[in-house]
């Protein structure tokens, strides 16, 4: 029988209020395991999850390292992480879940991180990732998933099937994002494709840009085990460790580049390569977060080119899309998953993550 209310559990004794375990950045590179205090009752729309699997974000490394992502400061300790699945241990009055059915103690689900207000400009031209009051998991001051519960709107709760496992649904988070990258790229039929970056979000792009019917499809990357994975998902890797990355695509395209061009390395000079690969009036999707925070690439290299250029911002509302592309085994989730760690190791996970030690693509943190 599922348990409905996990309130009653782990209660300290004299009457204390209910504690959980929880992972929190105090500052530049200082995660610490604490036991913290345990959500209280789900209020209205609200949902209390059971966090089961927590995926690590490049995102997450920028704010490990540095105590701060772009203009964003860590400035109390933050408990961080945004890819996650769960199960529902209990509701607020009037819980439905991201696809308007009632949400019921017990589902598993896979969660998106991101709280639109739903009523700004934004939101309502249907822009929800542009929304001016937007909340986010992990990203100061809203706390993240490492913890084994936390509190969100039912709305963000989207129910997997068991074809999904937990590390799959937290997996949906970083799908989710590449799956928006090539909404934006537009991709055709035998478009021909330059990504720079095989992580995790890089390789979901190859695969769907293989859904798509697009090709060829270069992959640029230094590591050997991930560009390993790009000729498992059917592309060409590229080994900029070896070879001049932009000469080796425009020589492989006859001279002419490639139809779009999409960057998600986060490196500071992948964004001017990208725009070198693509072709004349070609187009160029920004998904990567450089770590100084600003973009740099020649004016001259795009304006003679006429690219056109869409930077992007996470995702829409993609997940029911995603978890169907899942389900039915048209993309493999987990096949770039090469980590797990326990909650009380996370730590040490993300030190080993931050060096890109031991071939790590990509380390889930199982919860529970």
């Amino acid at each position: 029988m599922t348990k409905m209310n996990v309130l009653t559990v782990k209660k300290a004794k004299g009457g204390k209020a209910a504690t959980m375990t929880a992972v929190r950045l105090h500052g530049p590179r200082d995660l610490r395991v604490e036991e913290i205090a345990r959500p209280a009752a789900p209020g209205p729309g609200m949902a209390l999850l059971r966090i089961t699997a927590v995926g690590i974000c490049g995102s997450d490394l920028h704010t490990y390292e540095d105590a701060r992502i772009g203009d964003t400061v860590v400035e109390t300790p933050l408990i961080l992480g945004h890819e996650f699945a769960g199960v529902v241990e209990a509701v607020g009055p009037g819980a439905h879940d991201g696809n308007f059915a009632p949400l019921l103690p017990g589902t598993r689900v896979a969660v998106d991180p991101a709280q639109p207000c739903g009523r700004c400009e934004m939101c309502e031209q249907g822009h929800p990732n542009l929304c001016h009051r937007l909340h986010f998991c992990g990203t100061y001051p809203d706390p993240g998933s490492l913890a084994e519960y936390m509190i969100m709107p039912a709305h963000c709760c989207f129910p997997v099937p068991d074809a999904i496992d937990d590390s799959a649904a937290a997996m949906l988070e970083p799908f989710g994002v590449a799956l928006h990258a090539v909404d934006l790229a537009k991709l055709k039929v035998a478009d021909s494709v330059a990504i720079l970056g095989a992580g995790p979000i890089g390789l979901y792009i190859l695969q769907l840009a293989k859904l798509s019917g697009a090709g060829p499809i270069y992959v640029v990357d230094q590591f050997p085990w991930r560009l390993a994975l790009v000729e498992r998902y059917g592309g060409i890797p590229v080994n900029f460790a070896e070879t001049d990355p932009v000469q080796a695509v425009r020589q492989a395209t006859g001279g002419r580049g490639v139809d779009v061009a999409i960057e998600a390395a986060w490196a500071d000079h992948s964004i001017q390569q990208a725009a070198e690969m693509a072709r004349l009036g070609g187009r160029l999707v920004l998904v990567g977060i450089p770590g100084p925070d600003k973009l740099e690439m020649k004016h001259s290299t795009a304006r003679r080119k006429g690219l056109t250029i869409r930077l992007s911002r996470r995702m829409k509302h993609v997940y029911p899309r995603a978890i169907k592309l899942a389900a039915s085994g048209a993309v493999d989730l987990n096949g770039i998953v090469s980590h797990h760690f326990p909650l009380a190791e996370t730590p040490a996970a993300y030190a080993l993550n931050h060096a890109y030690q031991d071939e790590v693509v990509k380390i889930i943190i199982d919860v529970g």
